[in-house]
């Protein structure tokens, strides 16, 4: 991967992390919303984690191994953040909407990033 995408995605991930963490601050002191925001924070954290491993992958295999992690955690996190809002815990979507976008937009790339990879090792 080029190392100008290489760097914004570090860059992209640790702020995504940065904003699920904010987000547990301003969740209510409710049990359920503490245990779901907590949930969130463990693999929205995890994403840039698994990335920056990905980075130091030293093959083909073992990267796209680590972005699978980095897509597992995503999707755990889009879940969480689903059950926020449909629970009602989430009355104030300002926290939540941008970064449901932003989980979106990195599934995306590294979904793609995924396919490079394995069409360039065919």
């Amino acid at each position: 991967m080029m190392e100008r995408g290489r760097e914004d995605l570090l860059q992209r991930t640790k702020k995504f992390a940065i904003g699920v963490i904010r987000l547990l601050q301003a969740l209510p002191e409710t049990t359920e919303a503490q245990i779901i925001g907590e949930r969130i924070v463990q693999s929205g954290t995890s994403v840039g984690a698994q990335y920056r491993e990905a980075c130091r992958a030293k093959s083909d295999a073992e990267f796209i191994t680590k972005l699978e992690d980095t897509l597992q955690e995503l999707d755990e996190t889009s879940y969480w953040l689903e059950l926020l809002v449909e629970s009602g815990i989430a009355t104030e979507l300002h926290h939540v909407e941008p970064l449901t976008q932003e989980n979106t937009e990195l599934t995306a790339i590294f979904v793609t990033i995924v396919r490079k990879v394995r069409q360039n090792r065919s």
